[in-house]
């Protein structure tokens, strides 16, 4: 499973471990997370002195129990705030540790937090009973962040990717005038057609839903496998070892799929600076959507940035050299947005 990586009986137990319960996916992580940060990608070749992070676990309005990180400049003071959301599956503490530490090198300070039942946060693994709830969970952890004096007045940014992409658009349309710009990478405004069941399997998994909404039921291609482009790179998501693998549950999926025919029919409602990243050859998300997005919305100032053969894993999963470009097509809009605040 982990190329390169002789494992002990011990971490491969730990490894085989059923990943539903928090504890097991805690166990994991902290078990294999040198061996992540050593994997050869160019996120976590490129080395970073003196950031400042910082781990917590933080028990929310609901009872359950968050898990967040931030790394901020180490010599200088932030000039803007990035708070993240991941996309489905998965967690901040993979390769988003990467791309963290080089905004953060660039003088942002980054926030990020697995959602409920995601990554090291509390709950049944990658169950969404509620979209709007995650949103709200989002809103209640972020809000905090801002109750630090010294980031009050700072510049605000929303980077969402692929489902958290879906989820900073919620955040906004729900906080119409407390950010000052979202970056939006492969966002999940419409599942394309290929991930999506066929109409009539769908309306079965629909019924199913109501009464089943845990179960690990519906059908799905190698997502890994679609999202990541470059050669080299597509046995590197199997590193995640606390990234949900299994068939998505019944209730989930059926979340995910309102939630982006709400934002479909919200497009024209979104009214912050908006930088949009897709590539042309996605298979996981639809960058069509995208691209209504950039159309309808209604803000001003608002930028699509397509990117040519690229599939959907823009920040992890391209060759190193659109890895690099994505990511400087990011850090200069949040320079230009940041000087204008």
């Amino acid at each position: 499973m982990l190329k390169g990586v002789e494992l002990t009986p011990e971490l491969q137990e730990i490894l085989n471990a059923n990943m539903d319960c928090v504890q097991e996916r805690r166990t994991a992580r902290e078990a294999f997370k040198d061996i992540q940060l050593n994997i050869d990608h160019i996120l976590f070749n490129t080395k970073y002195e003196g950031l400042k992070t910082k781990e917590s676990y933080e028990t929310n309005s609901k009872g359950v129990e968050i898990f967040s990180k931030s790394w901020l400049p180490g010599n200088s003071p932030p000039k803007a705030v990035v708070c993240y959301c991941h996309g489905y599956g998965d967690t901040c503490t993979f390769f988003f540790e990467g791309i963290a530490r080089k905004f953060a090198s660039n003088g942002y300070a980054v926030f990020a937090m697995d959602l409920p039942g995601l990554g090291l946060s509390e709950g049944l693994h990658c169950y969404i009973p509620s979209f709007d709830g995650l949103v709200d969970d989002v809103i209640e952890h972020y809000s905090k962040v801002f109750e630090n004096p010294e980031l009050q007045k700072l510049p605000r940014f929303l980077l969402g990717q692929s489902m958290g992409g879906a989820v900073a658009l919620k955040v906004h349309l729900k906080q119409p005038k407390f950010w000052s710009g979202a970056v939006l990478v492969a966002p999940m405004c419409k599942i394309a057609d290929d991930v999506v069941p066929p109409w009539a399997v769908t309306k079965f998994l629909i019924g199913m839903a109501k009464v089943l909404p845990k179960m690990k039921l519906v059908p799905q291609k190698d997502l890994a496998d679609m999202a990541f482009r470059d050669p080299k790179k597509k046995n590197l998501p199997a590193y995640n070892v606390i990234g949900y693998k299994d068939k998505p549950r019944l209730g989930t999926a059926m979340e995910l799929l309102k939630t982006t025919q709400e934002i479909e029919c919200q497009l024209e409602n979104v009214s912050l600076p908006l930088l949009i990243l897709h590539g042309k050859a996605d298979m996981v998300t639809d960058p069509s959507v995208s691209k209504a997005l950039h159309e309808k919305a209604k803000s001003p100032d608002k930028k699509l940035n397509l990117y040519d053969d690229a599939w959907h894993s823009l920040m992890d999963g391209e060759p190193d050299e659109i890895i690099l470009r994505v990511l400087t097509d990011i850090i200069t809009w949040l320079d230009e947005h940041s000087a204008k605040k």
